[in-house]
């Protein structure tokens, strides 16, 4: 029997927290240890923003979606490959797992076309180098998951004319995840979940399949929770066989769930 394969999308506070950070790493540690194949997605929107201000480049958002032009663009993809990226294969080194550092043009992984961004009254947004995957390659994640290693993937890619795109990681996530064949999609934020009345911690909704999604979609769910269920429900509908979302910013809560198979977190069914 081959052994089960998780895709964890890693972003909010447990990238920017070094304890979290160390945390999240004997977590993955564990589950490499108890037979699962690991591998990673990360977004980095801290750092993307942090660079930014840096090179004093104003950030303009549309419907929660960053414009990316090329002068931006240019600092987003050294915040995220050589900044994140490495920093995060270090960290996973240094507690004694073998990772591996890509992006979504390694080996031409994943191909990509400009995204063509609606907005609410229908009318088309230019966005800037911002894409959508339209392919993915899943030979180059295969053969590191199978010799070992942790695939640990940057949110860029280039397009059919090597034009390079900047990617939403949640979105990222579920594509590569359904690719690679995982069968199970862990998206980690800051809270323990999706709740019906935030922060009552009795309110959390433990389960949610495809109907519920679109009875609580832009009440319930709303702004960075959008596309984190969108990515989960994406996931599922291409293979994935489990979708859930947890808090990084209690990293146990991974072993809890994938070893222990408590009920925690929001799992999202078709």
């Amino acid at each position: 029997m081959s052994k089960q394969r998780i895709l964890i999308k890693y972003g909010g506070n447990a990238m920017i927290n070094p304890q979290l950070q160390q945390e999240i790493a004997a977590q993955i540690f564990k589950l490499q240890d108890a037979g699962f194949e690991v591998v990673m997605v990360h977004g980095g929107g801290p750092f993307i923003n942090k660079a930014l201000e840096k090179a004093a480049i104003k950030t303009q958002f549309v419907d929660g979606l960053r414009v990316t032009e090329a002068v931006a663009f240019a600092e987003i993809q050294k915040a995220l490959i050589g900044e994140v990226n490495a920093d995060l294969i270090s960290l996973l080194n240094q507690n004694n797992l073998k990772a591996v550092g890509l992006s979504g043009k390694d080996a031409g992984m994943v191909q990509a076309k400009k995204y063509q961004h609606k907005s609410s009254d229908g009318s088309l947004v230019d966005l800037g180098l911002v894409g959508e995957i339209t392919d993915i390659d899943s030979t180059l994640i295969n053969n590191l998951c199978q010799a070992g290693y942790i695939p640990v993937v940057a949110c860029i890619a280039d397009g059919a004319d090597g034009t390079s795109y900047n990617i939403n990681a949640d979105t990222f996530a579920g594509k590569l995840a359904a690719a690679v064949k995982a069968d199970q999609l862990i998206v980690l934020t800051d809270v323990d979940g999706l709740f019906l009345d935030y922060p009552d911690p009795d309110s959390i909704i433990h389960e949610l399949d495809e109907r519920a999604v679109k009875e609580h979609m832009g009440s319930t769910i709303q702004g960075g929770m959008i596309p984190k269920i969108q990515s989960c429900m994406l996931a599922l509908k291409e293979g994935v066989q489990k979708a859930i979302i947890l808090n990084g910013t209690k990293p146990e809560q991974i072993a809890r769930y994938v070893i222990n198979h408590e009920k925690i977190g929001t799992t999202l069914t078709l």
